[in-house]
């Protein structure tokens, strides 16, 4: 099957309220758009075809962004006179002798499955036009499945155009359709706007079909929670956790113990091992991995880690783009910016914040210092206070401390500056120069007393 796809992305998003196009306000930190190209190029189709409209420029640049490794083109709808309208712009993209699947960049948790079943079905029936539908306890709001006594399809009507007895009917339309491409190019011209929003509807390709002898067809599907598009941020916050409810139920089933799987959020990807322990508000993004017997605490904020076997992160570190090694502990309240290394056994705790460090095995930074651009070697101690003055104004500048140096609190490494391998400095000085192997260094002034001092004193009005 020579499949091609097309993607309706040209809305305005009245209810978003906001300056963003409604498809790329994001689902679990990426764009509703993307999460719908995801799946189309997992249908490996030889096309995907964008229709945008509303601030065309912006979403043509991230579909362009997301299609990397397939072939996309993009349409624009110059007005937005409905569904119709859209995949008429798209029509001189598309190939005659191609089987057409119609998606929406404003349903961004469509089921894979769900479509390789819709297209498995056009292709082993006789129908001309193939339609995702779902059944409703409440169906307000969307389009109805108009049957004959037979139960073939004769139509759909849209909420405002429905009769008493038709809106009365429980089976809806998804939006979502397959046909061949010389159907949709048959039918499509023909279609009208004589409706109560006078719009040229894509569900009136039905209607047409059926009125010239043809068989419309549907795969009723049971995922509305996921096939449900977003027009507000209500509905945005609902995808929101639709999605996250989905990752957690993954990750239970693969496991991963998590301690609330309501407040869990993975925006990205997550490998794992067994025995790892997540608890409550933890947002993972990116893609991390996890070794065997992670714990993470609380309030922990992940992002592009890799964390190996028995680590332990207290709650409420932030971390990105930084491996560590097995049986490290961090945190709590540490703060690990891009390109770090810490070996086994290495501590970060409390206001510790690195950035581009390597920490050496069994190294230890408790509390309240920061280490940037910095290679430290095994079994160091960094005393709390500890910063290294990477930064001249212009230029970052490194600092070596090579294997059991001792940095008593409250010093400042000057960098560019090395410290060799077994020294000491003490408590509040400032290394300016390197630091021989064993040797002390201390820089402190001589102490001033002064007996009976008397601070001075505001002066009465």
């Amino acid at each position: 099957m020579k499949l091609e796809i097309v993607i309706l992305a040209a809305g305005l998003g009245k209810r978003m309220h906001s300056a963003l196009p409604k498809v790329l306000h994001q689902v679990a930190g990426q764009s509703m758009l993307s999460h719908v190209i995801a799946t189309a190029k997992a249908l490996k189709p030889q096309k995907i075809v964008v229709v945008t409209g509303h601030q065309g420029e912006l979403v043509q640049a991230e579909a362009e962004r997301c299609a990397t490794g397939t072939t996309l083109c993009c349409c624009k709808q110059e007005q937005q006179r409905g569904t119709a309208d859209a995949v008429k712009a798209a029509l001189p993209a598309l190939d005659s002798d191609s089987t057409v699947l119609v998606l929406y960049a404003d349903t961004p948790l469509t089921p894979l499955t769900d479509l390789q079943q819709l297209l498995d079905a056009l292709q082993t029936s006789q129908a001309q036009l193939m339609l995702l539908t779902c059944t409703l306890d409440d169906p307000t709001g969307y389009g109805r499945i108009v049957r004959n006594e037979s139960g073939a399809i004769e139509g759909i009507v849209e909420q405002k155009d429905c009769s008493a007895d038709e809106l009365n009917i429980k089976e809806i339309n998804s939006g979502i359709i397959a046909l061949p491409c010389s159907v949709l190019q048959h039918y499509l011209p023909r279609i009208e706007c004589n409706n109560a929003q006078h719009e040229y509807y894509l569900t009136d390709l039905t209607s047409l079909i059926v009125k010239d002898g043809g068989q419309v067809a549907a795969m009723t599907s049971d995922n509305f929670a996921y096939l449900r598009g977003v027009n507000s941020k209500v509905q945005l916050a609902q995808a929101e956790r639709t999605y996250q409810q989905l990752q957690a139920r993954k990750l239970l089933d693969e496991g991963v113990t998590l301690a609330d799987p309501q407040r869990f959020d993975l925006r990205g990807t997550l490998e794992h091992g067994q025995d790892c322990f997540i608890d409550v508000n933890c947002v993972l993004s990116g893609h991390c991995v996890l070794g065997n017997n992670v714990t993470i605490g609380a309030g922990c904020i992940i992002s592009d880690c890799v964390i190996d076997d028995n680590v332990v992160v207290s709650p409420y570190t932030v971390m990105e783009q930084s491996h560590l090694k097995a049986a490290v502990t961090v945190g709590p309240f540490a703060r690990l910016r891009p390109g770090n290394t810490l070996e086994e056994k290495a501590h970060v705790g409390n206001f510790v914040e690195l950035k581009k460090a390597h920490l050496g095995k069994g190294t230890k930074a408790g509390h309240l210092s920061y280490l940037g651009d910095s290679e430290i070697g095994a079994e160091v101690n960094i005393g709390a206070g500890t910063i290294t003055c990477n930064y001249d104004g212009a230029n970052k500048h490194q600092t070596i401390i090579e294997d059991d140096v001792f940095v008593g609190s409250d010093t400042q490494l000057v960098a560019p500056v090395t410290v060799r391998k077994g020294a000491t400095i003490a408590a509040g000085t400032t290394v300016t120069k390197e630091v021989p192997a064993e040797a002390l260094v201390l820089t402190r002034t001589r102490a001033l007393y002064k007996t009976h001092y008397q601070r001075p004193r505001k002066e009465k009005k």
